[in-house]
């Protein structure tokens, strides 16, 4: 895992979290694969939310991929 992709990674989170702690939720990061696949933890009000998948595809993952050359796709893990 390169810390120069996990820098990137984390900015753009930045980027969206001000949207998920409006609604009391917020997103970590766990890892970055060598696939450019990005592991997240949803918590806060995101655990158990019937949206955070729509979340997850429409908010996270569109931004992560926008902004981040090489994302492939975002995965939520516990």
């Amino acid at each position: 895992m390169s810390d120069v992709l996990d820098a990137k990674v984390e900015k753009a989170l930045e980027s969206i979290r001000p949207y998920l702690r409006a609604d009391g939720g917020d997103v970590e990061l766990v890892r970055v694969t060598d696939q450019g696949i990005v592991e997240v933890k949803l918590t806060g009000a995101c655990v158990g939310c019937p949206m955070s998948q729509m979340t997850l595809r429409a908010g996270v993952e569109r931004a992560l991929i926008r902004e981040v050359p090489g994302i492939r796709r975002v995965e939520a893990v516990s």
